[in-house]
C-alpha cells in the first residue's frame, strides 16, 4: 500500500499547502513524492516525538500535514505528542503507520503495532481509517485529507487473491451475504478471512469489512444489524489484542443495541504466546488468525 499512498499523494500535491514529514524512513518508495514535492518533503531524522510535535505546529499554520513511519514509532514512541500536541488541540495531522498488525513479522515486537488503533482511539476526536486493499487508498487519502481532524491511517499489503476484484471503497462493507454466523474483520486480513470462510458450507457466513474507525465515525449499516439480529451470532477477527479492539467495540453497541446473542467467538492478536519469532503469517498461526482457525471458529458457532 505504501506505493499507493506515494501516488495518492503525488496526485494531491497541486496544493501548495500540503507537506508530508518522515522519520528517516521510505527509502526506495517515497522518491516519486520526494521529487515532486521538493522542499516540502521533510526528513526529520530517527526523531519520532520531535516529528509528530512539528507536525503539530505545521498544522496550527493551516499546513496539510501527513506523518509516516513505520506504526509503531508512529503512535507509540510518540504517543504524548499525539495527545497533547494533536489531539488536544484538534489539528488535523495525518499519521501514516505502515506495516500493522504483524506487518514487519522476523523483526520482532518494536516493529509490531497490535494495539495502535485501540491505544489511539482513547484520543479525543481521532480517527482511524484501515484500508483492507490497494485500490482503497484513494479514498482513504481523500477522506483523511479533508477530514478537519487528526487520523491515523494504518497500512498494510494487499493480500487478495491473484485475480480478486476488490469492492469499491466504504468504511462498511458486505463481502459475502449469507444466512449463518455474522463476521467482520477489517484492514487486509479480509481477504483471507473471505477466501477461507468461502469454503465453508451452508448455512453461507454474512460476512462484513469495516474501514474506518471508531465505530460512531460511520453509521452503522441497517443491513448489519438486521443480519446480527436474525443469527444470533457472532465472529470478530482482527489482527489487533482483544482489549480496545473491534470485538471490545462491537460488544458495546450490541448490548446498547439491546440485540440478542446466542453465540460469540472474538479471534485476535495474542500479543506473543510463543518464545519463537517469524513471518506475520506465523505470528497470525500462534494467535489463531490463520484460514484453518477462522473456518473452526465460525463452523463452531453453528453449534451455539
Amino acid at each position: 500500500m505504501r506505493q499507493k499512498i506515494c501516488e495518492a499523494l503525488v496526485a494531491r500535491a497541486e496544493n501548495p499547502n500540503l507537506v508530508f514529514l518522515t522519520g528517516d524512513l521510505g527509502f526506495m518508495a517515497l522518491e516519486p513524492i520526494r521529487d515532486r514535492l521538493g522542499e516540502r518533503f521533510i526528513n526529520c531524522g530517527v526523531a519520532e516525538q520531535n516529528m509528530v510535535s512539528v507536525a503539530a505546529a505545521m498544522a496550527k499554520e493551516g499546513l496539510e500535514v501527513w506523518v509516516y513511519s513505520i506504526a509503531p514509532f508512529c503512535y507509540a514512541r510518540p504517543f504524548e505528542q499525539i495527545r497533547n500536541d494533536i489531539c488536544m488541540h484538534k489539528l488535523p495531522v495525518r499519521l501514516l503507520g505502515n506495516g500493522g498488525g504483524y506487518g514487519y513479522g522476523v523483526m520482532g515486537p518494536t516493529h509490531h503495532a497490535i494495539e495502535d488503533y485501540g491505544v489511539l482511539l482513547t484520543l479525543p476526536g481521532l480517527r482511524v481509517y484501515t484500508p483492507a486493499y490497494n485500490d482503497d487508498i484513494p479514498a482513504v487519502v481523500a477522506l483523511a485529507g479533508d477530514a478537519g481532524a487528526p487520523c491515523y491511517i494504518r497500512l498494510g499489503r494487499d493480500e487478495r487473491d491473484a485475480g480478486a476484484i476488490a469492492p469499491p471503497y466504504a468504511a462498511w462493507r458486505r463481502l459475502s451475504e449469507g444466512d449463518g454466523p455474522v463476521v467482520i474483520t477489517l484492514g487486509p486480513l479480509a481477504s483471507s478471512v473471505l477466501s477461507a470462510l468461502t469454503k465453508l458450507g451452508e448455512p453461507r457466513p454474512d460476512i462484513w469489512l469495516v474501514s474506518e474507525l471508531p465505530l460512531v465515525a460511520a453509521e452503522i449499516p441497517g443491513d448489519f444489524a438486521e443480519s446480527l439480529s436474525a443469527a444470533g451470532r457472532l465472529c470478530v477477527i482482527e489482527e489487533h489484542v482483544g482489549h480496545g479492539g473491534l470485538g471490545s467495540m462491537l460488544c458495546r453497541w450490541i448490548v446498547e443495541s439491546g440485540i440478542t446473542m446466542k453465540g460469540f467467538r472474538h479471534l485476535h492478536a495474542l500479543s506473543y504466546p510463543s518464545p519463537h519469532g517469524g513471518s506475520q503469517n506465523f505470528l497470525r498461526r500462534q494467535s489463531g488468525l490463520d484460514p484453518e482457525s477462522i473456518c473452526d471458529a465460525v463452523a463452531s458457532l453453528r453449534c451455539q
